[in-house]
């Protein structure tokens, strides 16, 4: 085991398992905080993001203190670009708790089971891209395609269309475990006529699940464009995870306004995509990718406020009486 995390990564194998350990006590306590079933206020959502965020940027600021500057530019850029892609996710979140009908003093509860599963398989991921990468180096090669791809997929599609209820995990899991449309509190399964059947609660905790696989198709490509060492990828991916909960009851209200978000996530990956093809004819320094990728994604969250703010202007003059 030592010699696998040595071989992928600078971090020794303490640093592993002291992270990890960490990050489930910071669960736990999530859970034990925020997760008493009650809906959670906008100010109590910006309080426990703004933490998560600072626990990142702390362990950000020690680890590049620790083991190097340029080690500390790549988390952070990685940390920047999965957070950006978990913000444009929580779109798809918000038509997930829409379909199923969850109440918002229960999402917490799935959102944390959510986020627990994010966490298990974006690990298993990274160490299996890692020691890919490890053992084959034309990889790099195909996560670039796969990252060019999914920047022109963003462009020309929308997430209006999706139906959370027909999704093939939901239709495959209802084929094993009976399901009902009743609630049952916060609770993820009840008896009902004798059968134990699975809540929209759960329902809505596996589309979530399998949506997050997917997402990984993007992101963890992203992350080793940006790193080759694998606990940064790992650590920075898992922080930028964690505040998703938190961030979901933040934005959710307007995470629907920030319609540039999608356009500039699509530039960043084609250009980390296109970093990775080029990866043997000309390197592209951690510092640049850092400053155009902030850039990008800078500039798409300015102009969707800009623009938003724009439009609520003009539903004023037009309708000087409403709301």
């Amino acid at each position: 085991m030592e010699h696998f995390f040595s071989s992928v990564s600078v971090a020794p194998t303490w640093l592993w398992l002291g992270f990890s350990v960490g990050i489930f006590i910071l669960l736990a306590i999530d859970l034990s905080l925020f997760g008493k079933g009650k809906k959670i206020s906008q100010k109590k959502a910006l309080v426990e993001s703004a933490l998560w965020i600072s626990v990142a940027l702390i362990f950000n600021a020690w680890f590049a203190y620790a083991y190097g500057k340029q080690l500390g530019i790549e988390f952070l850029t990685g940390y920047l670009v999965e957070k950006s892609l978990s913000v444009d996710n929580l779109f798809i979140i918000l038509l997930i708790f829409s379909s199923f009908k969850i109440p918002s003093q229960y999402q917490h509860r799935v959102l944390f089971y959510g986020v627990l599963g994010a966490v298990f398989f974006r690990a298993f991921f990274i160490i299996v891209g890692a020691q890919l990468i490890h053992m084959f180096h034309w990889i790099l090669y195909v996560f670039g395609g796969v990252l060019v791809i999914t920047a022109v997929k963003l462009l020309r599609d929308s997430d209006d269309h999706i139906d959370a209820q027909d999704n093939w995990s939901l239709r495959l899991m209802k084929k094993v475990i009976p399901a009902t449309n009743k609630f049952n509190e916060h609770k993820f399964f009840l008896v009902e006529n004798g059968v134990r059947k699975a809540t929209p609660l759960f329902m809505a905790l596996i589309v979530i699940e399998v949506t997050d696989i997917v997402f990984a198709v993007d992101s963890i490509p992203a992350v080793f464009a940006i790193t080759r060492d694998a606990f940064v990828a790992f650590a920075s991916n898992i922080l930028a995870v964690l505040g998703l909960r938190a961030l979901y009851f933040v934005l959710a209200d307007w995470v629907s306004k920030l319609r540039y978000l999608k356009p500039g996530l699509a530039a960043v990956l084609g250009f980390i995509g296109i970093k990775m093809l080029l990866i043997d004819l000309f390197k592209i320094p951690s510092w640049v990718s850092l400053l155009v990728i902030f850039s990008i994604l800078t500039t798409a969250a300015g102009s969707s406020w800009y623009v938003a703010r724009i439009e609520d202007r003009k539903k004023q003059k037009t309708d000087p009486f409403e709301g």
